[in-house]
């Protein structure tokens, strides 16, 4: 007995779902994948990508400049490489087989490159218009990242957003007053940065609103706390942009390393990078009258080198931190006062917080 007959093919499946003809179990059934079958789809996409990379470049990949990231305009990037700063694309197939997008901080090679003018006449919409003299390039491969910051779209970690590669320490910068302290934010910083093999340093800015900051409604002891975190073995700055304490301090701390910034809206991040190197004239926000909440100024990361050494990354203020690669299961090695039960009390209900939000 031969094979049955194939069915006709069908050529129209949106008309019959328009017309409730539609039997969307039975379609479902017949467009599984076996997970060999993904497999074979997806080492045939990285033999494709890795064929036409070397052919297209015309050369080694291995023997292509490297260059680093410093922003990221929707599907373009800006890489600098030997004083020279390039509008990127990354090529469409390495897209395919990247687990995620390229960011701020990645070492790529590229090669030179023209691209479509009319596509990259804005990098964004609402973005600046690309310079006439400005090089162009297409991004062959991300190379390994050494560290990476990331968040998760929603408390839910649902999907990741990576945000910066290859930093050493991340400065978390929290302000006393105007906007009131989260420690609940810094909390979820520290574990992120730890998480991605990043340095913590916490910066305590407005520094010379503590007893203010004391007299609020927040009922956590701002010393306490302090003296808190030091405890645990996280480095600490105390800083005054308006006053210019702890600057000199934080000047050394940032010295020859790339740091990534990070705080909530109007904490001071730019103003206290303004103010140990002018030149750099970052947009500072107001604070709002209604509210006392900062208002964003920094719209997406963007690395800034440093004259003394170094580099900052300055991404945009948040208001929440979704955690990634955190669970319920690990969340106490990012708690070890909870573990050995020397927690005061707002730390402790931080940590129950943070698990109900990873359950």
């Amino acid at each position: 007995m031969g094979k049955p007959k194939k069915g006709p093919r069908e050529k129209d499946l949106t008309s019959r779902y328009m017309s409730g003809g539609l039997d969307e179990d039975r379609v479902e059934s017949q467009e599984r994948f076996s997970p060999s079958h993904k497999a074979r789809q997806q080492n045939k996409i990285e033999r494709t990508a890795q064929m036409r990379a070397g052919e297209e470049s015309g050369a080694d990949i291995d023997t292509l400049p490297i260059g680093q990231v410093i922003q990221v305009h929707s599907r373009f990037s800006d890489v600098e490489h030997a004083g020279k700063t390039y509008l990127c694309e990354v090529r469409k197939t390495l897209r395919r087989i990247s687990e995620t997008q390229v960011v701020v901080g990645d070492r790529v090679r590229f090669r030179q490159a023209p691209l479509d003018g009319a596509q990259i006449a804005r990098r964004a919409q609402g973005g600046p218009i690309v310079r006439g003299d400005m090089q162009t390039a297409i991004i062959e491969q991300v190379l390994p990242r050494a560290t990476i910051l990331l968040r998760a779209d929603s408390f839910k970690a649902i999907e990741q957003h990576p945000i910066v590669a290859n930093a050493k320490q991340m400065l978390i910068v929290a302000s006393l007053r105007f906007p009131n302290v989260k420690w609940g934010l810094i909390d979820r910083m520290l574990i992120a940065a730890q998480s991605g093999g990043l340095k913590p340093i916490l910066c305590i800015n407005k520094i010379d609103l503590i007893d203010e900051a004391k007299s609020s409604e927040d009922r956590v002891d701002p010393r306490a706390a302090i003296a808190h975190y030091q405890s645990m073995g996280i480095a600490l700055l105390s800083t005054s942009a308006t006053s210019g304490v702890g600057l000199d301090e934080l000047r050394a701390t940032l010295t020859g390393i790339e740091t990534v910034l990070a705080g909530h809206s109007g904490v001071g991040k730019s103003s206290l990078i303004n103010a140990i190197q002018p030149t750099l004239d970052l947009r500072v926000g107001d604070i709002s009258n209604f509210n006392n909440k900062g208002r964003h100024t920094t719209t997406s990361a963007r690395r800034y080198p440093l004259d003394f050494g170094g580099a900052v990354i300055d991404t945009p203020g948040v208001k929440l931190f979704g955690l990634w690669g955190v669970t319920s299961e690990n969340l106490q090695e990012y708690f070890p006062d909870v573990a050995d039960g020397s927690a005061p009390t707002w730390r402790a209900e931080s940590y129950e917080r943070i698990a109900a939000s990873l359950e």
